[in-house]
């Protein structure tokens, strides 16, 4: 019965025991190489590279290069059995030729992912890869090898030529700019990050318009991403980078020191000409010892050739307390363990305001750990004012609520005392401190 049914329709039994026989051998065939690469070849790599002491192989098995690999072959090997086996005339072929053909196509696609992603990873492991924008350059050419499998894929389903679709690419050249517009800028911007070296991951990065002020954890096609102080991440794209601009602290990690730029405001009506006992006394300190018997010879020097009548005290030339303040504070400096003598270091006097004088000292710390610079910062100034009344001199700052009840204790005790004279305010002189 089965032999008739198949003479009514004409079909060839004979030929369709061969098209069966050969099905069978082809997947026979592929099912003792899938054994032999999956169950065989991977798991011996696998363990005779898992005692590798650089970890290489985590990368490699991490990303399935060999499994894909394999799968690979294993449609190359159907794809040889096929013509060997079947006819080139018949519909069987055409089909098993067409599924071979796309599973070519999608696991060369996946092997050359795997291949890019273990290149990305070891190569971002070494210093020159770590300031190279890896995951920009790789992903564009994942998106270069889509758009490849997709034509071949689409040549391989209409029978045409590649050649036939990219000469018809040309009109939808606009819509994949459109499309594509932030990878491209990306790429391009991440090209000239690398090639500039303006940016790598681990960089410290402060770009306040994005609100991004911390360390980058990586730099990818299209966006960049900052982990904050506050460890909140910030994202920003990749070109925002070339059009605007950013600070990168990265100059300041690799020069070993980072600088303390802060001002201290003084009450200018503290500011006068030392004595000679205000002289005697801060001769007595160490740091400023050399330099006050210098200065006091020099000016005494001076005055003399100059026949200066020192009876009037603007005449000729005198210390003063902020001078000799900001002599110390230099020397101060100067012998500080944790200050950079290598870098830039002076104390200046910036022009004075209606706050006070400011006196801005400009150096640098020996260390870029931020705990430890903020902590020598306060320490310097914890030091600055807590000596700044040996000089007589006062900082400067607006009334507080305890400077009113002050001076309403003071006014209540004037009118309880009618016939008693307010003491005129006079700027105090010199602390002799003991």
């Amino acid at each position: 019965m089965i032999t008739e049914w198949f003479n009514a329709h004409q079909i060839d039994v004979q030929r369709l025991i061969d098209l069966g026989e050969a099905l069978g051998l082809i997947a026979a065939i592929s099912i003792v190489i899938h054994l032999v690469l999956h169950r065989g070849v991977i798991l011996w790599l696998n363990r005779f590279t898992g005692h590798s002491e650089t970890r290489w192989h985590q990368v490699v098995f991490g990303k399935k290069l060999f499994s894909r690999f394999a799968l690979l072959i294993q449609g190359i090997v159907i794809a040889i059995q096929a013509q060997l086996w079947l006819s080139d005339d018949s519909a069987v072929y055409e089909i098993l030729q067409t599924f071979t053909s796309l599973w070519i196509v999608l696991y060369s696609l996946l092997t050359l992912y795997a291949v890019l992603g273990v290149i990305e990873v070891l190569l971002g492991r070494t210093q020159a890869g770590r300031n190279m924008p890896l995951r920009g350059i790789s992903q564009s050419l994942k998106i270069i090898f889509f758009v490849v499998a997709v034509l071949l894929s689409t040549s391989i389903l209409i029978g045409k030529s590649p050649v036939i679709l990219l000469s018809g690419l040309g009109a939808m050249t606009a819509v994949i700019m459109l499309v594509f517009k932030d990878p491209i800028l990306g790429l391009v911007a991440g090209i000239q990050l690398s090639a500039n070296k303006m940016l790598s991951v681990g960089d410290w990065l402060e770009m306040p318009k994005y609100g991004a002020d911390g360390d980058v954890i990586d730099i990818s096609l299209t966006t960049v991403k900052v982990q904050n102080w506050d460890k909140t991440i910030t994202t920003i794209p990749t070109y925002a980078l070339i059009s605007d601009s950013f600070k990168n602290w990265k100059g300041m990690q690799q020069s070993g020191g980072r600088r303390i730029k802060r001002s201290l405001l003084i009450d200018a009506t503290s500011v006068s000409f030392l004595s000679e006992s205000d002289i005697h006394y801060l001769q007595k300190a160490k740091l400023l010892e050399p330099y006050m018997k210098d200065k006091v010879e020099e000016i005494s020097q001076y005055n003399a050739q100059s026949h200066t009548d020192l009876a009037c005290r603007i005449n000729g030339r005198r210390l003063t307390n902020l001078g000799s303040f900001r002599a110390y504070l230099e020397r101060y400096l100067r012998h500080h363990p944790n200050i950079h003598q290598q870098m830039t270091l002076m104390v200046r006097q910036l022009p004075p305001t209606h706050d006070g004088i400011a006196l801005e000292l400009y150096c640098f710390t020996n260390t870029t750990i931020w705990v430890e610079y903020e902590r020598i910062q306060s320490d310097i100034f914890d030091h600055l004012f807590a000596v700044l009344p040996e000089f007589g001199l006062r900082v400067s700052q607006a009334p507080t609520g305890h400077d009113f009840r002050e001076w309403r204790s003071a006014a209540q005790s004037q009118v309880q005392k009618p016939g008693a004279v307010a003491n005129e305010y006079k700027p105090s002189g010199l602390m002799n401190i003991n």
